[in-house]
């Protein structure tokens, strides 16, 4: 896919360091048109949307709730009002709550269905939503960002986990049934830096997290939102022969 004037939709991209802010800015950087996508943040919204045109591309800035169906068939269609066509949904919105993994009882079903409603539900109601648009570009592709969590089952919960798990399977299904015209894959940071994972950490955590990647982590770095984004836009503008699959990227701690 080439990006100069494709469009794409950045679910939860209002967080100008974040993983969807920074995927935003370098989509935009390459001449694509950005949706981005805020819930309460419309300041953030508006930052990254203004760093986008900074950055050569155009953007329009929508309001919506991914685990709201109709919030997402909404976003569909400003983004196509604004822009006239769809190539690219890049799924970032997420949303955990910390709870030690040992700690059953600190976790109840409205915990899961919360997370998962964001998590796992938004993303397939964002895919479904922009399907007809995506098929109708020919070259098209959605990117899911998910978790190692998914894969080995630890995280900032168990809800977190199992959910980032069925996005990972979420991915598989979806490249199935949207080939194709239209290529789904995911990234799964692990040990990633930066505000989400400061937000989920107590300062001390924080700190042995970044000693960690310093000492323990193979490649003695740490994964970086931006770092996540540049392996989204890859997955967006290249990997034309990749779908179905989990882009693994936690600088080697999985290797034994």
């Amino acid at each position: 896919m080439q990006l100069d004037g494709a469009v794409a939709i950045v679910t939860g991209s209002s967080s100008p360091e974040g993983v969807g802010g920074e995927t935003a800015k370098l989509l935009a950087a390459g001449g694509a048109r950005v949706a981005v996508n805020y819930v309460t943040n419309a300041d953030g919204a508006a930052e990254v949307a203004a760093a986008c045109e900074a950055a050569g591309g155009a953007a329009t800035v929508v309001q919506g709730d991914v685990s709201d169906d109709a919030d997402c068939r909404r976003i569909v269609a400003e983004t196509i009002e604004a822009f006239g066509r769809l190539d690219a949904v890049v799924n970032n919105a997420a949303t955990t709550r910390a709870t030690p993994l040992a700690a059953l009882d600190a976790l109840d079903a409205d915990e899961f269905h919360r997370v998962f409603d964001v998590n796992v539900v938004g993303a397939y109601q964002m895919a479904r939503a922009a399907a007809e648009h995506l098929r109708a570009a020919g070259d098209a592709a959605v990117v899911n960002i998910s978790s190692t969590a998914g894969i080995h089952g630890r995280g900032s919960s168990i809800a977190y986990a199992v959910s980032k798990g069925a996005l990972n399977t979420l991915t598989k299904s979806l490249a199935q049934v949207l080939a194709p015209q239209v290529r789904v894959n995911a990234v799964c940071p692990g040990g990633m830096l930066g505000g989400w994972t400061r937000k989920i950490l107590t300062e001390e955590e924080y700190d042995q997290r970044v000693r960690a990647a310093a000492e323990a982590y193979p490649l003695h770095a740490a994964p970086w939102p931006l770092d996540v984004a540049k392996v989204a836009v890859w997955l967006v503008e290249g990997g034309h022969l990749m779908t179905g699959e989990l882009v693994r990227m936690d600088s080697g701690q999985h290797l034994p």
